[in-house]
C-alpha cells in the first residue's frame, strides 16, 4: 500500500470513528488540524506521511471522553496502523506524537521531540485559538454544563495535570489557563505567525465580553 493510500484510508477511518463525537473534537476538528499541519509542513523538513497520520489520528480517542484514560487513543491508532500494514517506524513515531501532543495543564515535561511532532502540535494548538478556538471552548463548556463566567472563581495558572483534567471551572477561565498561553508555545515559524493573529482575535473577544458583562456600551 502506498503512503497516499494509507492517508486516504485513515481519513475514511477517522470520519467513521468520530461520526458522533462532540462538536469540538469531531471529524471537522481533525480535518482542520490536518490542513493546518500540511500547510505548516510545507516550510519544514519533515516526513509528510508521519505529519499527515499524526494529525489525523491525534484525537482518535481523546481521553476526555474515555474517563481520562490516555492509553485508549494510542491503542486505537496502533491497531488501525497495524491492520493497514504500515511501516513499524511510522507506527512508532505516530504513537509518540499522540502521546506527547496534548497541553495537559502546560506543566508537563515533554519527553519526546521531533520535527513532525512540532508541526502537528502547532496545528492542533492553532485550532484551539482564534475564532474556531472560541467556538470550540464554549461548545465544550456547554457539553460539560460549565458556567460561562463567574467573577468569584479566578483562573488557576499552576494546575497539576490531574487538576487540569478534572477542572470544572467557568469556560472563560480556560482562556487564561490554556488558550492565551499557546501563542508563546508554538514550535514553528509558520505556527507562530498564524498564532499571533488568532491570539489577538481572542484578546479582542475577551475585551468585548467584559464590556458587555459590565453593561457598558
Amino acid at each position: 500500500m502506498s503512503n497516499s493510500e494509507l492517508i486516504q484510508n485513515t481519513i475514511q477511518f477517522v470520519k467513521e470513528k468520530l461520526a458522533d463525537a462532540e462538536g469540538g473534537h469531531d471529524w471537522f476538528h481533525i480535518e482542520r488540524v490536518y490542513k493546518n499541519a500540511m500547510l505548516i509542513a510545507q516550510s519544514e523538513e519533515v516526513d509528510h506521511t508521519i505529519v499527515g497520520l499524526g494529525s489525523l489520528l491525534h484525537d482518535i480517542a481523546d481521553s476526555k471522553f474515555h474517563n481520562g484514560d490516555e492509553s485508549v487513543g494510542p491503542k486505537v491508532a496502533q491497531e488501525w496502523l497495524l491492520d493497514q500494514k504500515a511501516n513499524q517506524g511510522i507506527i512508532d513515531h505516530v504513537i509518540q506524537i499522540i502521546n506527547n501532543i496534548s497541553f495537559k495543564g502546560g506543566n508537563q515535561e515533554q519527553v519526546f521531540r521531533s520535527a513532525e511532532l512540532d508541526v502537528v502540535q502547532d496545528a492542533d494548538r492553532l485550532d484551539a485559538i482564534g475564532a474556531i478556538g472560541i467556538a470550540r471552548t464554549f461548545n465544550y463548556g456547554g457539553f460539560k454544563d460549565m458556567k460561562i463566567y463567574d467573577p468569584a472563581i479566578p483562573p488557576v495558572l499552576d494546575m497539576t495535570k490531574e487538576e487540569y483534567k478534572k477542572s470544572t471551572a467557568p469556560t472563560i477561565n480556560h482562556f487564561y489557563e490554556k488558550l492565551l498561553l499557546l501563542k508563546d508555545r508554538m514550535n514553528t515559524e509558520t505556527g507562530k505567525r498564524l498564532a499571533q493573529k488568532r491570539h489577538e482575535y481572542m484578546e479582542g473577544f475577551l475585551a468585548q465580553f467584559y464590556r458587555e458583562w459590565e453593561g457598558e456600551v
